[in-house]
């Protein structure tokens, strides 16, 4: 294994991609982002007779595997109760299709070296096999009005973006004597993608027992001619570069390393603008210019998160009316689970920005380290799971560097910083409100639950609370206990519930009102 070693270096930004080893997995959907899918379509279905009765027990079984730290189990059980909430039954096809899995040293490709991968399992199914199997292995791709040739396969890869259809791009191959036990012995695949043009794409691996498909599993993956020239470009532009600049070089690199390693999902990073806008940077410092300076609208920077060693993005809107010499409003806004420092820029009708625009503020949103990192643990017990207390602490302290960052780059009026989140983020809210209440001058948590003993802690902080009473997601009852709470210390707190609302369309139609809460409170009273 490569030794990991610190991204600074004395007055260096260095970074180092290790040379690859053992394949390793691709980053699989969280698991909780899966606990929360499953419980959301539970709560849509509402299941009753012999289906509750099978869920009852799936969950009893989740329960003991989650206790006993046996996550490909909690994979399983899951894939099997979202699939019998959908209406399907759940087969020995089935269970053996949900234990595929590919697993690769790179998902982002350069396309003039042979790309391998390794076909595995998960767990063992239950499905009996009398002889060895057989793998077809396709790469598909998206194209407005394409012929969806080999429908099968491309069909099982996901629908596309309206208008689009899901095409074999090329035939990888067919592989027999395919092991019965995968994880025993993984299937080895070797591919030449030397004449695949530039872009995203989906390998795509059926199973068959003669003519009988077993499974499917897909795995997206990023082709780009000439990657490593670029790598080495950017590692020797950053070490010349400004210190305040070099992270905004080398995040395409750092990032690109983590998807590698199986640390990020591929979708969390857009690899071709990432790597053209770092580009764009070693360009303007060649010329000596700073790129950022005296930049407003929307804004992609970045930085390192010392205490993770891993460069961290965030994403600002900075108002066109922005004069150095007046002090601004800051908004903190914090994304749900599964979702990126994006969220807020376009999603919920992309309303914040506007807001930002119209009334004068600074948006900055944050990462929070990972999709599903819960932007800490407030004041209450740290998580018991040493992985999972680590995350969380790194999540917080992002939160926490980007609005230091921002405070040091404008003139950020430090009585009117404000913070506002959607799901995981309404609850990091009040997380972050409740362990940090002497920093917001007012917060809006939406569709989020809290501890209500925290309540004291942020006394003096104004509230603006909404929630869908039909929220399947997160339950209404976590916000009135939060406001009930509120209420009974004669807090500031303005709460609307929204009859018939569910998890995430009550934001949007509701975001001004908050900006307008945000208007008339700064820290300490004051309007």
């Amino acid at each position: 294994m490569t030794k990991r070693r610190p991204l600074f270096t004395g007055a260096c930004l260095l970074l180092l991609i290790g040379a690859p080893t053992a394949a390793r997995s691709q980053a699989l959907t969280s698991i909780t982002s899966l606990y929360v899918g499953y419980n959301t379509r539970k709560a849509t279905v509402k299941p009753t007779g012999e289906l509750k009765a099978q869920l009852d027990s799936l969950d009893r079984e989740l329960g003991a595997a989650s206790q006993q730290g046996r996550l490909s189990e909690v994979r399983r059980l899951l894939a099997r109760g979202t699939t019998l909430l959908a209406g399907r039954p759940w087969t020995d096809v089935a269970d053996y299709s949900a234990s595929l899995l590919l697993r690769t040293d790179r998902v982002i490709v350069e396309s003039q070296k042979p790309y391998a991968m390794r076909l595995e399992q998960l767990y063992l199914p239950s499905i009996n096999l009398s002889r060895s199997l057989t793998a077809h292995a396709t790469l598909t791709g998206r194209g407005s009005g394409a012929a969806a040739a080999g429908a099968g396969a491309a069909g099982r890869a996901g629908g596309g973006a309206a208008g689009q259809q899901v095409s074999v791009v090329k035939d990888l191959g067919r592989i027999d004597g395919v092991s019965r036990d995968l994880r025993e012995s993984p299937l080895l695949l070797e591919f030449d993608v030397r004449d695949v043009a530039d872009g995203r794409y989906t390998v795509v691996v059926d199973v068959l027992d003669s003519s009988r498909t077993l499974g499917s599993v897909s795995l997206p993956i990023l082709v780009r001619r000439g990657l490593d020239e670029t790598v080495v470009m950017l590692e020797t532009a950053a070490a010349k570069a400004p210190e305040a600049l070099r992270a905004e070089i080398l995040y395409p690199v750092d990032r690109m390393r983590n998807v590698n390693r199986g640390q990020l999902e591929l979708r969390t990073f857009d690899a071709t603008a990432d790597f053209a806008t770092a580009e764009r940077v070693v360009a303007a410092v060649k010329s000596g210019k700073d790129p950022f300076a005296g930049r407003t609208g929307d804004i992609k920077r970045h930085y390192l998160l010392a205490a993770a060693n891993e460069i961290m993005p965030y994403r600002t809107y900075v108002p066109t009316t922005y004069k150095a010499g007046v002090s601004v409003p800051l908004i903190i806004a914090l994304h749900g689970l599964g979702q990126t420092e994006d969220s807020f820029f376009e999603a919920y009708g992309r309303k914040l920005p506007q807001l930002a625009e119209q009334f004068g503020y600074i948006v900055a949103a944050p990462l929070g380290y990972r999709v599903d990192g819960s932007y800490g643990w407030g004041v209450g017990t740290p998580p018991a799971d040493v992985m999972t207390r680590r995350r969380e602490e790194f999540a917080d302290a992002d939160v926490m560097q980007v609005l230091a960052q921002v405070k040091k780059q404008y003139n950020v009026d430090v009585n009117r910083i404000y913070l506002l989140g959607h799901s995981m983020g309404a609850i990091g809210t009040w997380k972050l409100a409740a362990k940090y209440p002497d920093v917001w001058a007012a917060i809006a948590p939406f569709s989020g639950q809290g501890a209500p003993a925290t309540a004291e802690r942020m006394k003096a902080i104004p509230n603006f609370v909404v929630h869908g009473d039909a929220d399947p997601t997160v339950n209404v009852r976590g916000s009135r206990a939060m406001v009930d709470a509120m209420k009974a210390l004669n807090m500031d707190v303005t709460y609307i519930e929204v009859g018939g609302g569910n998890h995430s369309a009550v934001v949007e139609p509701n975001l001004a009102a908050a900006v307008e809460f945000f208007n008339a409170r700064r820290k300490g009273g004051g309007t």
